[in-house]
């Protein structure tokens, strides 16, 4: 269970990271340099969430 919810969570962070690039707002308005880094992170993340439940997901079967 905790596998497929890492997925669901990693891909959530994919969809928060864009919506901060796209509007540059993360609880209060941010500056462009700071919403663009703070996005990549959230989406760089999300794809190490991804990552570590397949990986999970392909050990356990």
């Amino acid at each position: 269970m905790f596998n497929w919810l890492s997925l669901l969570t990693g891909f959530f962070y994919i969809v928060l990271g864009v919506v901060v690039i796209l509007y540059k707002f993360f609880i209060i308005i941010l500056e462009p340099n700071v919403a663009y880094m703070l996005g990549a992170l959230l989406i760089a993340y999300g794809i190490f969430r991804i990552v570590r439940g397949i990986i999970r997901i392909k050990n356990n079967d």
